[in-house]
């Protein structure tokens, strides 16, 4: 038992402790009584002397319990768990001494002092019991000289009796063993708890440290954007003509000073040639001939521009053909401006996102799973005040939880970074899945959730998810602002070429001044009602733009009668429409969030569909939607699960997949699985260059016509 964690082994150490007051009280009752029983049938002198005895214990037990309480005792419980053994030992020899001498006499005495003996072993329970041991010393020192005097001097009753003695022993150790077992239980129970406590407590403190860091790096974007703009409308920006062989023609002064160079040193020269790395000129002017023959406007983005002293820079073009009469280009022109700094804060913003998800979420989550654990009784049953504060701990975990989830879907939204599955989605089904799954929230507030009327029969191309989070925001907020015993009122109609879907509720409105910025980030009505009921204010902001980037439009007007109608309008998949993606559909199984960003982007520039996966069973459902071209997966991904097993597994649903293997450092490499027999037919390094890492993807499954402007 000295292996026990300190602190439930302190716990048991101060509970022994406290009930020796207990002990020193119940031997000297007990023994006094015990000693006016045998005062006439023994020697006084045999009494006196023993009934001393038991004094001097009671008063060494009021001693120890004294000096550990005096002293620092508490910082090595080891220590006086040992003198407590040593203390029980010597009082329950006090009492196997009194069985042993008294014992031989009449039948009334024998069974009178065989009633003490028990009575003195049970009673050691309760006093000793959280360290079993300590009883075990206790109880044998009480009942084994009983049970050598009973063979010796009882009766042949007797002699059975004392036979069951050892039995009787064996029962209150395995009794204290158990009610020790149980102690050690509920006290490291308890400091679990408490220790969770503070774990949560700090969390909570970094949580708030982290949104208040996001918030100023968010503040800090915005004013370099101000900045930005300002510079953009006071100072002119990069301007070059050039002939359609990309040669320059001329050049504006923030174009010598973009580039360091003076004009007569470009003005006659290639462009590709001196901005340009020798890697990106290939496929630059593939498109720049592209864009001539077609005469027509583009967009473009350099992420390499080399300067005079070879830093490179990422600049965004806007490329202008001037046509003649025969509409033939006769020169272009380009305004080209240095977005290098803003690829810096989106990466910036990508890390911090990431870290958000990593380092908050992450942890946070096993809380929320470790109080669901404690609260499902799993360890052990719980008081009803433990029940109550873990409960609380769980629901301000989740709120915490979501407030993350929320803040990392706007900040993928705005990056850029949010990537939606479309399929086609009957919307009867989604309508009645979205009031079954909502219900349980509305009924918090005693809200019903009714679907008024027949929806039309239509399809709408969204993704399944993001647009079950809309409704899911829409159905909350009804229910959430409806007067209890409401009922929150989903409809559905066909509008021109669409559908538009209704959720009504009866609530106190939207006020004038607050319409304007409803659908804003961290937007509040302030109003006592809505501060009462709580909420982000992200929930309506992130349902507008999921639903814009899925080509519909959302808005509110007022009902009548009273109370608010949200709606979502998508447009209808018309009959025969094709359901199936054209593009070429790559699936990434990558666990760090920064590396299959980068990957990502590297093959949604190369003209590929990616999904990506952050795990095994994610990449399980995805492989289960769609057909891939090309799947690439981590050599480690979480929960220690193999890749190559996991292709195995999924042999079935590759059909003609090309399974490529992502590796990081040299280990990995050296751990990479061989192509023969595992289905596997290429490894790659995920921080190899873009171009390699489309080469390898090209190889195997072709190569695709990047949008322009990629």
């Amino acid at each position: 038992m000295l292996t026990d964690l300190p602190e439930p082994l302190r716990e048991r150490c101060d509970y022994i402790y406290s009930r020796l007051k207990i002990a020193l009280v119940a031997t000297l009752v007990l023994s006094f009584f015990f000693s006016a029983f045998l005062w006439r049938a023994r020697p006084v002198e045999l009494v006196a002397f023993w009934q001393g005895v038991m004094v001097l214990l009671a008063a060494a037990l009021w001693m120890i319990g004294w000096a550990y309480r005096r002293s620092l005792g508490r910082e090595n419980p080891e220590a006086w768990l040992r003198r407590a053994a040593f203390a029980a030992g010597m009082l329950g020899a006090g009492w196997g001494f009194a069985a042993a001498v008294f014992f031989p006499g009449s039948q009334a005495e024998h069974a009178l002092i065989s009633f003490v003996v028990a009575l003195v072993a049970a009673a050691g329970l309760p006093l000793f019991s959280t360290v079993w041991w300590v009883y075990a010393a206790y109880g044998a020192a009480v009942m084994l000289p009983f049970a050598v005097v009973v063979f010796a001097h009882g009766t042949e009753f007797f002699r059975l009796f004392g036979a069951a003695v050892p039995l009787l022993y064996a029962a209150y150790v395995a009794t204290a063993w158990h009610l020790g077992k149980a102690f050690s239980t509920a006290y490291g129970l308890r400091s679990a708890y408490d220790r969770l406590s503070n774990d949560n407590a700090a969390v909570q403190a970094q949580l708030a440290e982290q949104l208040d860091s996001l918030l100023d790096a968010h503040r800090e974007v915005q004013a370099y954007g101000r900045k930005l703009s300002l510079f953009s409308e006071r100072a002119p920006i990069a301007v070059l003509e050039l002939d359609p062989r990309a040669t320059i023609l001329d050049i504006n002064p923030a174009a010598e000073n973009l580039f360091g160079y003076a004009a007569p040193e470009m003005v006659g020269r290639n462009l590709f040639t001196m901005l340009l790395p020798a890697d990106d000129r290939a496929r630059t002017e593939h498109w720049w001939t592209t864009m001539v023959q077609e005469g027509k406007p583009a967009t473009m983005t350099a992420e390499r521009c080399l300067r005079r002293d070879g830093l490179e820079l990422a600049c965004e073009w806007t490329v202008t053909p001037l046509v003649n009469d025969a509409n033939d280009v006769t020169s272009i022109v380009l305004h080209g401006r240095d977005i290098t700094q803003q690829r810096a804060s989106e990466r910036v913003r990508s890390e911090f996102t990431s870290t958000l998800s990593h380092e908050l979420r992450t942890p946070l989550t096993s809380i929320l799973g470790s109080l669901q654990l404690v609260q499902s009784g799993a360890l052990g049953e719980l008081a009803a005040e433990q029940a109550e504060l873990i409960s609380v701990a769980e629901r301000n975990g989740q709120r915490l939880l979501d407030l993350i989830n929320e803040v990392l879907d706007i900040e993928k939204i705005e990056s850029g970074r949010l990537a939606l599955v479309p399929e086609p989605i009957a919307l009867k089904g989604l309508l009645e899945e979205s009031l079954r799954l909502n219900q349980g929230y509305a009924d918090r507030f005693k809200v019903h959730l009714a679907l008024v009327g027949e929806p039309p029969d239509v399809t709408v191309r969204a993704d399944r998810k993001r647009l079950m989070q809309a409704m899911t925001n829409f159905l909350s907020n009804a229910a959430k602002f409806s007067p209890p015993d409401g009922t929150v009122e989903v409809s559905a109609r066909l509008e021109g070429d669409g559908v538009r879907v209704e959720v009504g509720d009866r609530g106190p409105g939207i006020p004038e001044k607050f319409r304007s910025r409803i659908f804003g980030r961290f937007a509040q009505a302030d109003s006592a009602d809505s501060r009462i009921k709580g909420g982000t204010g992200l929930g309506l902001s992130i349902s507008k733009r999921l639903v814009e980037m899925m080509q519909g439009r959302v808005g509110f007007e007022d009902r009548a009668g009273g109370g608010t109608t949200f709606f979502l309008a998508l447009p209808v998949m018309k009959a025969g429409a094709e359901t199936a993606d054209n593009a070429v559909r790559v699936l990434l199984t990558e666990y760090d969030s920064v590396t299959a960003e980068y990957l990502a982007m590297v093959l949604d520039k190369g003209g590929y569909h990616v999904d990506t996966a952050a795990d095994a069973a994610a990449s399980r459902e995805l492989l289960s939607r769609w057909e891939y071209a090309a799947w690439l997966v981590s050599r480690r991904l979480p929960g220690g699960e193999d890749p190559v097993s996991l292709v195995a597994e999924l042999r079935a649903r590759l059909h003609n997949t090309k399974v490529i293997v992502l590796v990081g450092g040299q280990n990995e490499q050296a751990e990479a699985p061989e192509a023969a027999g595992n289905g596997i037919v290429d490894c790659v390094a995920k921080n190899d260059s873009r171009a390699n890492i489309l080469e390898a993807v090209e190889k195997w499954i072709g190569r695709v016509a990047p949008q322009p402007g990629t």
